[in-house]
């Protein structure tokens, strides 16, 4: 049986819609859910195997992706948010009744991704979100409990879905990153 990495790719990638202009997310919870409201579609969806971001009960990786933050909304029950670590660079946003991640927010106007939000397009009953990419911070699974004999197949198994695995970000991410550092510190021009 094929390893399972999350429920939204675990039978396949699913494409998204070039034209898709957004949708809500909402929470977990039977009764008052919070609910993100992003007008626009996402990027960089990829699955990510860090111990930080939210994955639903028996995943394996969460599935994270980027929306501009001027295009994310709370629209409903906000009064439930409340930040899980307050000292880490992205500002996750939990409701404190189900424990679900609604968006990751950083606030360093001089991090590299300033101005994304990270959000999971799976909290969507919409059809069209950009599709994951790539699989991030995959070794990272192993200090949730995976068994480190194990991983061949994990790779293996992103592999099969599309998913080139990667024990950091992207490249095209990591490009990104570096070259905002390098104008930062002047080494390239502005």
């Amino acid at each position: 049986m094929a390893v399972s990495i999350h429920p939204s790719v675990d039978r396949g990638v699913k494409k998204g819609a070039a034209n898709f202009a957004g949708g809500t997310l909402t929470c977990t919870c039977t009764s008052a859910p919070v609910t993100v409201t992003l007008t626009a579609n996402t990027a960089f969806n990829h699955v990510c195997g860090c111990t930080k971001c939210w994955k639903p009960k028996g995943a394996t990786f969460s599935m994270v992706a980027v929306v501009p933050r001027d295009k994310l909304s709370v629209t409903a029950n906000g009064n439930k948010l409340k930040i899980v670590d307050q000292n880490a660079p992205i500002q996750r946003y939990a409701c404190t009744g189900c424990g679900t991640h609604m968006y990751g927010r950083i606030e360093n106007k001089n991090h590299p991704l300033y101005g994304f939000d990270f959000v999971h397009t799976e909290l969507s009953k919409q059809d069209g979100w950009s599709a994951p990419e790539f699989a991030a911070f995959v070794s990272s699974i192993i200090e949730s409990g995976f068994p480190p004999a194990r991983m061949g197949e994990v790779r293996s198994r992103l592999k099969e879905l599309g998913l080139e695995p990667y024990d950091c970000l992207s490249p095209g991410i990591m490009d990104l990153i570096a070259t905002h550092t390098a104008k930062a510190k002047g080494t390239l021009a502005a």
